[in-house]
């Protein structure tokens, strides 16, 4: 067979382009602005219900149809990045993803902002599998994990999007919905100079075949399949946190929901913390056992908000729910596109974001029905499940060669 996306390995030469520091350098831009722009966007959403004078339900929609877009999208980038590259779909993905922020900060009606929301759903969608299937050849080129790296600097972006809104409002004064255009804009213009810059540096992406010795087309691996179950335990895990966490801590430990809000900043800045040594950790460690020490740590802290009370221990908590799945993502994602490239990376992403965009309403049941408390121990189950899913992740990258040499659809 054809192997088009080998693995890391001794053999990949040192002096290949996408194995230079700018090519790594290029790739974290692509996560940083990706992450700004979604930062933001959800940063944005209470001023922009008040701005359009617009419904939760309303809201609720526009996040429906941005997630069908996004899903779709993702389909259609994996496979067009494996034609013609990686970097050309995430340089056409990021524009439409800019236009997508400036309808959305000019919109004046809610057709307008639905519009924007879609348009946000394809350009991120079709971004966010490219950027990791390149990401996944400079991980190849360099022979040392960086895909942690990677997702360190999406989250840091995310962050820094949604802190865009404090930082206007207390700059200028603003609040409410006078803060939608200038906020929006301001991040749009920002990722325009990023997409100039990526235009000039970022690394071409090899196409990637998916033929056999004989020209016939090989299917998608059943290993996939494995991954997309994964990554719907990690999609629902990680979802629940970003948007359960703080309401949590304001209901169980009784106080007020600024303080509450500690929940998501815990969650959020444990995720960063180990994202930024996570490569590390693979390298000594290998990806196997990182992703099982991640559903470990995930799951004993979501036992553990299940479990306590007191503001303190439900914190604790919290952070190991964002130690844990901070870990699993990356490496995930990484052997997704090492197996099989864009094709398999869009099976694999459609999944996690699938299960982070429908994992909180299914949660937001739950509380309905049985409380917030014992709603948790959904999400410490699936992490427990991705413990033992771990097994069929290969030990090391040179694994995967190996799989597809003796079983194609490994």
């Amino acid at each position: 067979m054809t192997a088009s996306v080998a693995p890391v390995s001794p053999a990949a030469p040192a002096s290949h382009p996408l194995a230079a520091p700018l090519a790594r350098t290029a790739v974290t831009l692509m996560f940083t602005v990706n992450g700004l722009l979604i930062g933001g966007w959800g940063g944005s959403l209470p001023s922009l219900r008040d701005k359009l004078a617009v419904s939760d339900g309303q809201i609720a929609l526009m996040l429906f149809l941005a997630g069908i877009a996004g899903i779709t999208s993702m389909q259609v980038g994996g496979r067009l990045s494996d034609v013609v590259g990686a970097r050309r779909i995430a340089l056409v993905a990021l524009p439409v993803l800019v236009a997508a922020v400036v309808t959305l900060g000019l919109a004046d009606s809610y057709p307008v902002a639905v519009v924007g929301a879609a348009l946000l759903g394809l350009g991120n969608g079709a971004m966010d599998v490219a950027m990791n299937a390149i990401g996944v050849q400079v991980e190849q080129a360099r022979r040392r994990p960086v895909m942690s790296s990677f997702h360190a600097f999406f989250s840091i972006g995310n962050l820094l999007g949604a802190a865009a809104v404090l930082g206007l409002a207390a700059a200028f004064g603003l609040a409410g919905g006078a803060i939608v255009t200038p906020l929006l804009l301001t991040l749009a213009a920002v990722a325009v100079v990023v997409l100039v810059v990526l235009v000039r540096v970022a690394p071409t992406a090899a196409p990637v075949e998916h033929r056999d010795a004989e020209g016939g087309r090989i299917r998608i691996p059943r290993a996939a399949y494995v991954l997309g179950v994964m990554a719907l335990a990690f999609g629902l895990s990680e979802g629940t946190a970003v948007d359960w966490s703080s309401i949590h801590i304001t209901d169980v430990a009784r106080v007020d929901p600024t303080t509450g809000a500690v929940g998501l900043v815990a969650v959020s800045g444990f995720m960063v913390v180990i994202r930024l040594f996570g490569d590390r950790l693979v390298t000594r460690f290998g990806r196997r056992a990182i992703v099982r020490f991640g559903g470990v740590s995930a799951a004993l802290g979501y036992l553990a908000v299940t479990l306590v009370s007191s503001l303190p221990l439900l914190v604790a908590g919290w952070a190991l729910v964002g130690l844990g799945v901070g870990m699993i993502a990356p490496q995930v994602y990484a052997v997704a596109g090492h197996l099989g490239g864009g094709r398999v990376l869009a099976v694999v992403v459609t999944f996690g974001y699938a299960a982070f965009l429908a994992g909180p309403a299914v949660i937001g049941f739950l509380v309905r029905h049985v409380g917030i408390h014992h709603a948790m121990a959904v999400p410490a189950v699936l992490c427990a499940g991705i413990v033992a899913l771990a097994a069929t992740m290969p030990r090391e990258d040179s694994d995967i060669s190996r799989r597809r040499e003796t079983d194609p659809l490994a």
